[in-house]
């Protein structure tokens, strides 16, 4: 990160709320495509998708050098088979059936990957048609996703190795108005059910999608919280990743908020008898979620201990050669790791704030709070001086 970005980042979180996703909107639904791999910057992309949380879309151009784009697939650019059987063949990999909805997704099971590679030649070989349905390779993308928006509301890129996608974007807001009465948001936003007004009463006043067509070797960048759905136009592989930064950890930790408020709203009527029932509430939210407040503050101690390691202590030439997070946020700058710092600083001050989290037993935390605060904010004077 350079200076200017990092003076338009701190900037930005100082005129808006942390919270605030409505300063994030794309405006008229216009989606950028960069094509000129030499000429942007990691600074480029910072300043210009990840803070005011744009989606955008990279040319095949920055994929051109992928081993997995060279030997993932075949000269017609179709997948290769063989040698992704050699490459994962004993691989056990969790498979969903896009046919089949449980709940608001998709029911999965555990299978070799050779026999689902199996599967997916006879599935091809039969027009597409199967009796065992639609199965879905978890994190290759092979059939349409139901609605979702990305982990803990991180961040997310995908990259087609091969194949073409559609996506179906909706800003961070939208989503409200295309829930049912109950609050569910709907499991295809295609689906015609969603012109009911008795089941959907707000549908009517959402804004339509914003369409992405992504060819192969592209990649999608995904904003915090934006919804979307996915269909594959044809076999398809992709490479997915999510990610958190100081840019949107506090919308990660105002969904934790919301989605303990909600469990919280769910078991109400056994507040009173429930001697535990704030304990309770956090294991339910981290059964749905996959963490609670007490896993979000280590997350934020792990995040905070790695950038002010960096800016103590620099990085080594033998670290610089791993591939860890300590080197890949040497490699971004020390601003980065001030920026990082400063809002890390933010949140973890909202949070040990927070009445839930001051119920629950935090004398197993280390360093507490407040001395991990300090520190922080110690790390940080130190190097803007």
């Amino acid at each position: 990160m350079d200076r200017a970005t990092f003076a338009c980042s701190t900037a930005f979180f100082r005129d808006y709320s942390s919270s605030s996703q409505s300063a994030f909107c794309l405006p008229a639904g216009h989606v950028d495509f960069i094509d000129k791999v030499e000429s942007f910057t990691y600074s480029d992309f910072f300043r210009d998708y990840l803070i005011p949380n744009h989606p955008c879309i990279f040319s095949a151009k920055f994929t051109d050098g992928w081993g997995s784009r060279r030997n993932w697939v075949t000269w017609d650019g179709k997948p290769d088979f063989d040698h992704l059987l050699q490459k994962f063949g004993d691989a056990i990999v969790p498979v969903a059936n896009c046919d089949v909805k449980e709940y608001n997704s998709n029911p999965k099971e555990q299978l070799p990957f050779k026999e689902y590679i199996n599967y997916w030649k006879e599935y091809i070989k039969n027009d597409y048609r199967s009796s065992r349905g639609c199965l879905y390779l978890k994190d290759w993308h092979l059939g349409r996703t139901p609605f979702h928006a990305d982990v803990f509301r991180s961040y997310s890129w995908s990259a087609n190795i091969c194949g073409r996608k559609k996506w179906l974007l909706y800003p961070p807001g939208q989503e409200d108005y295309l829930k049912d009465r109950h609050g569910n948001l709907p499991f295809d936003v295609t689906a015609p059910g969603l012109q009911d007004k008795s089941v959907y009463p707000r549908y009517n006043q959402s804004q339509p999608p914003v369409e992405i067509v992504q060819e192969a070797g592209e990649i999608v960048f995904i904003p915090s919280g934006w919804h979307h759905q996915v269909y594959n136009l044809e076999d398809t592989i992709s490479i997915n990743h999510n990610w958190v930064n100081g840019c949107n950890v506090a919308i990660m930790w105002c969904f934790l908020q919301d989605e303990l408020a909600a469990v919280q709203r769910e078991i109400n009527e056994w507040k009173d008898p429930m001697d535990d029932w704030h304990l309770q509430c956090q294991l339910i939210m981290k059964s749905c979620t996959g963490i609670d407040y007490k896993e979000f503050y280590n997350f934020l101690k792990v995040i905070a201990e790695n950038r002010i390691s960096i800016l103590e202590n620099g990085l080594d030439d033998e670290a610089s050669a791993k591939n860890t997070p300590k080197a890949a946020i040497s490699t971004l700058g020390m601003l980065h790791a001030v920026f990082d710092l400063k809002r890390t600083v933010k949140v973890l001050t909202s949070l040990s704030a927070n009445e839930d989290f001051k119920k629950l037993d935090l004398t197993s935390l280390s360093p507490p709070p407040e001395a991990l605060l300090h520190h922080l904010k110690a790390a940080i004077d130190t190097a803007l001086l």
